[in-house]
């Protein structure tokens, strides 16, 4: 290998082209170049269900007293909302606009109910869920909405 390097033959110091994925050149085709996600295609393989995910992992304070409702179905649904710090932006750019998300996040179970009534306004809270757009009625006619459909919620700082 030496050799080669020092002005040798090349074809020497060549290892053998191994391919990979013969995926087609995007320049050529016009289409985008095939992505993999590895965790997605393990899934698909175990499950044979889609790669499609849902999941939301939330770090914020809590806004305001949660607000509980009885729904006409005779449902409590308890809805909050969750403030959270937008993360750092890149190098050399500016931020203009807000630096914070309001996010609507609503608790149907009993347990992620049970647990945000023992929380207070101010506190950091961490919910997991997901993101769901919920349709109804409403005087003016069809209505929705999208927000956090929490499934777990842990207080993670008391704000007193």
């Amino acid at each position: 290998m030496a050799a080669a390097k020092a002005g040798g033959s090349h074809e020497a110091a060549r290892a053998p082209a191994t391919i990979v994925d013969p995926a087609p050149n995007p320049a050529r085709t016009g289409k985008p170049a095939p992505t993999k996600n590895l965790a997605a295609t393990k899934n698909l393989a175990a499950t044979d269900d889609s790669a499609h995910i849902n999941e939301v992992r939330l770090v914020g304070r809590l806004a305001a007293d949660p607000v509980r409702r009885e729904l006409p179905s005779g449902d409590v649904l308890v809805s909050f909302r969750l403030v959270v710090e937008r993360g750092p932006i890149g190098r050399g750019v500016s931020r203009r606009g807000p630096t914070v998300d309001t996010l609507d996040c609503a608790a149907w179970g009993k347990d992620t109910q049970r647990a945000l009534s023992r929380c207070l306004p101010g506190d950091v809270l961490e919910i997991r869920g997901a993101l769901r757009r919920r349709f109804w009625r409403s005087p003016t006619g069809a209505a929705s909405r999208s927000e956090i459909e929490t499934t777990k919620i842990r207080r993670l700082v008391s704000a007193g």
